[in-house]
């Protein structure tokens, strides 16, 4: 049990009712969950009100209610704290019922359309080599050094947050890594943290499904920074045209990083192969097993932010040549008859691009590039024949399909993406609804030395169709496909 004052400290309150001196069990925001003596916080979402379960959760037992307004009838012997925000107010009231595990272990934030999950996840991976106890918070998974759990959102709602971070903090955990996506910003997930570092990979085209404008997006990405204390460091991509606006108002030491323009950690590319990547990093040089350009960004990201905090460069430099690479990021298998399968997470036009600029760049051009690729439904629509026009000028042949549907029609989706296919490429698509077909049929046109991007869905291992979530796993459906065909 808590004390409710001890747990509102740091929270705005605007007018109580009731006393806080009272014991409480819980905080929970969703009123199914609550039980007796829980603090029930009604927050606004996007599809329900909160508010509107109050009722339902003094019923259930809640003690303590926090809100945005009063209700008009009070029930008797239930505490209202009426603030400005809710979801400020859970975010402060998590992290003081957890007892503010952040302040008590290295946490890093990375934030930015593409990259998040492979710097959080090599960052793990590289402290992990170091010999530390290390946490992870990721799209993939949350790891609390060697244990594993599933993670549901890129940035998880604030108790969560605070109870894995608790976790990590019994656990003898030291460094965390956490991805920071702009709906957990602008959500104030992070707002009561207490962040060591923060990271800023690039910023393009995503989430306009959410955010109402480009610029709206790269301003709650900002807040990031603007909230970072001067104990922190900022290190942003200044090769990327928004990287400086990151640092504008912030308190942190500000940090660049770059392989074009001057940066405090500067790099080239010095060999790019299917096999790997030939870096110079501040005067170094280092051989690593990801390839790309996009993953010289991100090893470089990874480099400064563990020489931030403390570990020695050539040491960082001898890690990153061991590192592997993450789940559905540019994950690649060869097969038997010689066909290259590239799996990737790419779901943004700018990472599409990024992904097949990357296999233009080592591929001989004696062989096919064939692409798989889809939009998933209940988002931002306007990416979609941006993508289908990227996929079909970068590409020798290109299927479009279904990525996660969800309530959409997938052929709407697929007719939206063909609008974006220019009429010189129009006899380089095909369109096939089901993924497995899809995936099937540029395998059967695949030859030896070909290669195959089937690219989205990465690392997930489902497929959401109208609500339900099907068993659905990129890589082992190539994989077997491809077993299949040399039989």
């Amino acid at each position: 049990m808590s004390i409710l004052k001890d747990i509102l400290y740091k929270v705005a309150i605007e007018s109580l009712n009731g006393s806080t001196e009272i014991a409480v069990n819980h905080l929970n925001f969703d009123s199914r969950k609550i039980e007796n003596e829980d603090v029930f916080i009604a927050i606004r979402g996007t599809l329900s009100d909160g508010h509107d379960f109050i009722e339902k959760a003094i019923e259930l037992g809640a003690k303590a209610v926090i809100c945005e307004t009063l209700p008009e009838n009070l029930a008797i012997g239930v505490t209202y704290v009426c603030v400005k925000d809710t979801n400020a107010a859970l975010a402060f009231m998590a992290a003081n019922y957890f007892e503010n595990p952040s302040q008590k272990l290295k946490l890093v934030g990375i934030t930015g359309t593409n990259g998040k999950t492979t710097i959080a996840s090599l960052l793990y991976q590289l402290f992990k080599k170091a010999g530390f106890k290390v946490g992870l918070l990721s799209t993939v998974k949350i790891l609390v050094d060697d244990l594993e759990y599933k993670a549901t959102h890129t940035t998880p709602d604030s108790i969560t947050i605070n109870h894995y971070l608790k976790e990590m903090v019994d656990a003898g955990v030291e460094y965390c890594f956490m991805e920071v996506s702009s709906h957990g910003i602008h959500q104030k997930r992070t707002e009561a943290l207490h962040f060591r570092g923060g990271i800023f990979t690039n910023l393009s085209h995503d989430h306009l499904d959410y955010h109402p404008t480009f610029s709206e997006y790269r301003d709650v990405k900002k807040t990031f920074f603007d909230h970072l204390p001067s104990s922190a460091f900022a290190l942003t991509n200044s090769d990327d045209k928004n990287g400086q606006v990151m640092l504008q108002n912030t308190s942190a030491r500000k940090l660049t990083y770059a392989l074009k323009t001057y940066a405090d950690y500067k790099a080239q590319i010095l060999e790019n192969q299917l096999s790997g990547l030939l870096l110079k990093i501040n005067g170094n040089e280092v051989w690593v097993k990801l390839i790309g350009t996009f993953n010289a960004y991100n090893l470089l990201a990874i480099y400064g932010t563990a020489v931030e905090l403390g570990l020695d460069s050539l040491e960082v430099l001898r890690l990153m040549s061991e590192l592997e690479s993450v789940s559905g990021r540019f994950q690649y298998i060869v097969s038997k008859t010689n066909i290259t399968a590239i799996v990737d997470y790419a779901h943004t036009p700018d990472a599409l691009e990024n992904v097949l600029n990357t296999i233009n760049d080592v591929r001989t051009n004696n062989e096919q590039l064939i692409t798989v690729v889809g939009c998933g439904g209940n988002r931002d629509t306007a990416k979609r024949p941006i993508m289908a026009g990227i996929a079909s000028e970068l590409s020798d042949k290109v299927i479009l399909t279904s990525d996660n549907p969800r309530n959409e029609d997938p052929e709407i989706i697929i007719h939206e993406m063909e609008k974006g296919i220019q009429v010189q490429n129009i006899k380089k698509v095909l369109s096939i609804t089901d993924r497995f077909q899809a995936i099937k049929t540029a395998c059967q046109l695949a030859q030896s030395n070909d290669i195959i991007l089937i690219a989205g869905k990465g690392h997930e291992t489902y497929q959401e169709i109208k609500g339900v979530r099907h068993d659905f796993d990129d890589m082992k459906t190539v994989k077997e496909i491809l077993e299949q065909l040399v039989k």
